[in-house]
């Protein structure tokens, strides 16, 4: 009962803000009921504001597969692209890889479509950035994850694809064997590889490519050498000045080119002829350190591949048997954009490593 004489009192704000807040709340609620089932709040909630994908989720659907490739050719990894009547191609034991990771997501996404891998060609270095940027789902060129330095932060390696890899060198003239081999007899059959190196390098003109596993090598262990940074390997094989003692760099892919490309350079042996390795190294797939829906799908898709032999297959088929790269690079390479061709035809300049 109001007084009569006495002032009415006015709700303050705060209380109607409660009370349309209760209001609002029970209108909400007269809504939740009128759907049927929490298939139907879901959808109501979800029309709205879309679940985030996660990467598999992402690739099935765009069905497109961003992979990056590096633009210096890696034989037997990857080839220079070449020219063919269905347009330019690359091929290589990295790339046939790649066709497989795609088949394997368009079999996981159940897609009508096949999941197509597009190449994205850049330098090596710039793997890297484009990876943390976002703008490639996973990247394969001949890559190594077991060499210190090689894991940069926010960047996943995969279970290896190739094993017992690791780095290695060439050379053109004969008294650098010399000079490596009087510094193994030293040792009197007790090997000591860093050590022998480090003696025998010792003054020599060495070259390595920008950013892959040997230039850390080079940086870590040999000091007393004048260190050549190339952008790429042949670029060390055409440079002039300096004139090069040694290359170092993989030596799946150094045993490769001298046998078929480059034969006036040899691998470096120890005295007993077999391949002087300087570390071993398995290669691997990069991807984000966040996608773990897709590290696990890689390393599955890995496993089993090594499991049925196919791996091996891959392994043989490229680096024992013998074959002309433009042939199968018509008959199953990945395509290139045109604008990229130009690029990966440059194979860049060296300096001297002060310089760099």
């Amino acid at each position: 009962m109001e007084l009569i004489g006495q002032p009415r009192r006015v709700p303050r704000m705060s209380e109607k803000r409660e009370v349309v807040g209760w209001q609002g709340l029970s209108i909400c609620l007269a809504a939740v009921l009128l759907l049927q089932g929490c298939g139907l709040i879901y959808d109501a909630v979800t029309a709205i504001r879309p679940l985030n994908r996660d990467e598999l989720s992402s690739i099935c659907a765009r069905e497109r597969l961003r992979v990056g490739i590096a633009v210096e050719p890696f034989r037997p990894f990857i080839f220079p692209a070449v020219y063919t009547d269905a347009g330019i191609r690359v091929t290589g034991l990295d790339i046939e890889l790649i066709r497989e990771v795609a088949d394997a997501l368009t079999a996981h996404c159940h897609s009508p479509h096949p999941i197509v891998p597009t190449l994205h060609v850049t330098r090596f270095p710039d793997l890297f950035i484009r990876m943390n940027e976002g703008q490639l789902d996973l990247f394969v060129s001949s890559v190594s994850g077991t060499v210190p330095g090689t894991r940069p932060a926010g960047l996943w390696f995969s279970a290896p694809y190739f094993r017992n890899d690791g780095i290695a060198a060439i050379i053109q003239r004969p008294d650098v064997s010399e000079r490596l081999w009087a510094q193994f007899r030293t040792q009197q059959g007790n090997w000591n590889s860093l050590a022998a190196v480090q003696e025998s390098f010792a003054g020599l003109t060495v070259a390595v490519q920008k950013g892959r596993s040997a230039h850390l090598y080079a940086q870590a262990n040999l000091k007393h050498i004048r260190l050549v940074i190339c952008d790429s390997i042949p670029a060390a094989i055409e440079t002039k000045d300096p004139t090069i003692d040694v290359i170092l760099s993989e030596h799946s892919i150094l045993e490769y080119v001298t046998k078929r490309v480059w034969q006036d350079w040899h691998l470096l042996t120890r005295t007993d002829g077999t391949p002087l390795m300087l570390t071993y190294a398995d290669l691997s797939i990069v991807t984000n350190d966040e996608h773990r829906q897709l590290q696990w799908f890689l390393n599955n898709l890995l496993f089993q591949l090594q499991e049925s032999g196919r791996l091996t297959q891959m392994r043989t088929r490229w680096i024992d048997e013998e074959y002309a790269p433009t042939r199968r690079a018509t008959a199953e390479g990945l395509p290139l954009e045109v604008t990229q061709v130009p690029d990966h035809y440059d194979q860049g300049q060296c300096r001297l490593a002060e310089d760099s």
